[in-house]
């Protein structure tokens, strides 16, 4: 028997297709976001070097075979000291509470850091086992590897483990299938072509915040916010975006200014192009730069990200 929807195209019966939720925590930097986009194949989540990228929960929706894997990519994990952190952290357990499988990510250079013990800990406590990923196997001889696996075995949360490098793509294909037999029979929850379920105003606001982090240095990219103020559509399938870089302080917006400008243009030129290529039209990008100091102690933006004021 098939089943079909308007738009979804044809799937089998539901007794032969698997579909659910697979949350990845992990430690800031672990490469969490490189990954989902490695197993999504396309980009859903914003990558920079420098840790803490991710603000917000994110999913990215895969398929392997009948089975369609809805992926949470959880801020990182770690000792939180603002109220921007405090719900980055409780943004990143509500996650791991919602899947039907958890995947803890773990930078095998890095090895088993505060970060990553208080993440286990979290999971004794909540009763929760995890799929353990070493990632950037690549920069770690294998001694290490294995007796970085067996460390995190001992601690009796871990259920397998398999060791990729995320950025080159190597043993991702393992997981994806060990997780799509892992995930519970049902219907898919979205169309087999769509990769995300951020909005695209929001995803915009994120590519940009992106070059921010990469062009700018310091403090500075742990400051500042981006919001998608309007966005018009033209007959010719252009967009015109306008969008505002909150900063908190004049010497914040000098930065990102740069010299006569040049460095929020570099930020736009990059965003501009980017954007482009994610959804394959012409983009036009305008991009100004203001002072909140208080931006984040604002409770509306909470609510836009999908994050607890209160945590």
């Amino acid at each position: 028997q098939r089943l079909c929807w308007l738009g979804w195209g044809c799937v089998t019966d539901f007794s032969e297709t698997r579909c659910g939720f697979v949350a990845v925590i992990g430690a800031p930097n672990a490469g969490k976001s490189t990954l989902i986009n490695r197993l999504v194949g396309a980009k859903v989540s914003i990558v920079t070097h420098k840790v803490q990228t991710t603000r917000f929960r994110i999913m990215g929706i895969a398929m392997h075979g009948n089975a369609q894997l809805v992926f949470i990519d959880t801020p990182g994990i770690f000792e939180p000291r603002r109220r921007l952190d405090r719900a980055m952290v409780d943004a990143a357990w509500s996650g791991a509470a919602d899947g039907d499988r958890v995947m803890l990510m773990v930078d095998a250079k890095r090895g088993v850091d505060d970060d990553t013990r208080r993440i286990v800990k979290g999971l004794r406590r909540s009763k929760r086992a995890a799929i353990l990923v070493l990632n950037k196997i690549d920069l770690v001889k294998r001694e290490a590897l294995l007796a970085l696996a067996a460390e995190l075995n001992e601690t009796g949360v871990i259920e397998e483990i398999f060791m990729v490098s995320a950025l080159k793509g190597d043993g991702v294909d393992d997981v994806m299938a060990k997780l799509a037999d892992a995930l519970p029979q049902g219907p898919w929850m979205f169309p087999e072509d769509q990769v995300s379920d951020l909005p695209l105003r929001l995803m915009a606001a994120e590519v940009t915040r992106e070059q921010l982090f990469l062009l700018t240095h310091q403090e500075v990219p742990y400051s500042v916010t981006v919001e998608t103020e309007a966005w018009e559509e033209f007959k010719d399938g252009s967009v015109k975006i306008d969008q505002t870089i909150y900063v908190q302080r004049d010497s914040q917006k000098a930065i990102v200014l740069g010299r006569k400008g040049a460095r929020v243009k570099e930020i736009g030129a990059a965003a501009r192009t980017e954007l482009g290529e994610m959804f394959e039209r012409t983009v036009h990008l305008f991009i100004h730069v203001k002072v909140r100091d208080k931006w984040m102690d604002d409770r509306s933006r909470y609510s836009a990200w999908g994050l607890d004021f209160n945590a």
